[in-house]
């Protein structure tokens, strides 16, 4: 099978390379510097699978990688605009399509689209009866210089189709993962992972954000346990309207997952102090709009939303001031 990674950051850099060194073809999407020095050197791993370089064709263009028959869609969301018409080419050749990113992906609905996801539903229209599958990442990835991926947390994927009909490619794909030496599982509701993941997300993505802070100090500073904890109780609260969550699932099964993540910076923290943007809008935004439909308050969200917003603004605006400011 010829794969394609769409986005080969931590996430999908390390997944790149698992499938390679087991001998599948794979073809990454990256930019800069870090397409640079993959292109020059490999693809240089340090992970739970052991120490690595893998080879691989690589491009800043999807088109330029060839023909594929998979792709693993594992970059930011907001990245959709500049990638869609690449990606639709490859969904209308057949090509299986699997969202491996955090925040409610596109399809999530299956009705109106999403404005905070979707705006004005162009994906999903430009992808109408594609083969997607939906796919939840259990483990922590990042870029520790341009080339070089650490990857740390464990090697679980959640893995599964969202409207019934694409059960035979999701066991492909689950049986293609673990023969990589990954630890796939297939989940015949695929929006209950989903959306469990995405409760942690709520509570742990802005507010490491805003504290500057990784996992375990902010769980252990009692105050911001307590914001950690109300974010997830009004996400929850979303989801069990919308019939994603169940009622075994608590804050404090959701506090206690937390609790036993690696102490890592989140990806909405590493965002913020490399100066981009973030997933602001996926995570919280698509909560806030879901609520909104659901007729649910979420004042805390609400609230972490603006503040967060409001910091991503103000680092993206100070990283426009540096660049515009004449070489001395």
């Amino acid at each position: 099978m010829r794969i394609a990674i769409v986005g080969a950051g931590g996430i999908g850099g390390f997944l790149a390379a698992a499938l390679a060194r087991s001998g599948f073809n794979v073809g990454v999407v990256a930019r800069g510097a870090h397409l640079d020095a993959i292109q020059a050197r490999g693809l240089r791993v340090e992970s739970t699978l052991g120490a690595f370089v893998v080879h691989v064709k690589a491009s800043d263009r999807l088109s330029e990688l060839g023909a594929r028959d998979l792709l693993l869609l594992t970059f930011k969301a907001h990245q959709w605009p500049a990638l869609l018409p690449q990606i639709a080419q490859a969904a209308r050749a057949g090509a299986i399509l699997v969202t491996l990113q955090n925040g409610v992906p596109f399809w999530f609905t299956g009705g109106p689209a999403l404005e905070s996801v979707d705006p004005g539903g162009r994906i999903g229209d430009a992808l109408a009866g594609a083969r997607i599958l939906g796919g939840v990442v259990h483990l922590s990835g990042r870029l520790r210089s341009p080339g070089v991926v650490e990857q740390s947390g464990g090697l679980r994927y959640v893995l599964g189709d969202p409207d019934g009909t694409r059960g035979g490619d999701a066991q492909a794909v689950v049986e293609l993962f673990r023969s990589a030496g990954l630890e796939p599982e297939l989940d015949a509701n695929i929006r209950r992972p989903v959306w469990g993941k995405l409760v942690n997300n709520v509570g742990l993505n802005p507010t490491s954000a805003l504290t500057r802070a990784t996992i375990a100090p902010m769980l252990a500073d009692s105050s911001v346990r307590e914001i950690v904890a109300g974010l997830m109780g009004e996400a929850l609260a979303v989801g069990r309207a919308l019939g994603v969550a169940s009622l075994d699932d608590d804050v404090q099964t959701r506090m206690g997952y937390a609790a036993r993540l690696n102490d890592v910076r989140t990806s909405m923290l590493q965002d913020i102090e490399a100066g981009r943007k973030t997933e602001l809008d996926p995570i919280l935004g698509a909560v806030l709009e879901l609520a909104t439909r659901c007729r649910i308050d979420t004042p805390l969200i609400r609230t972490i939303y603006a503040l967060t917003r409001q910091l991503e603004q103000s680092v993206l605006g100070m990283q426009a001031g540096q660049a515009d400011r004449p070489a001395r």
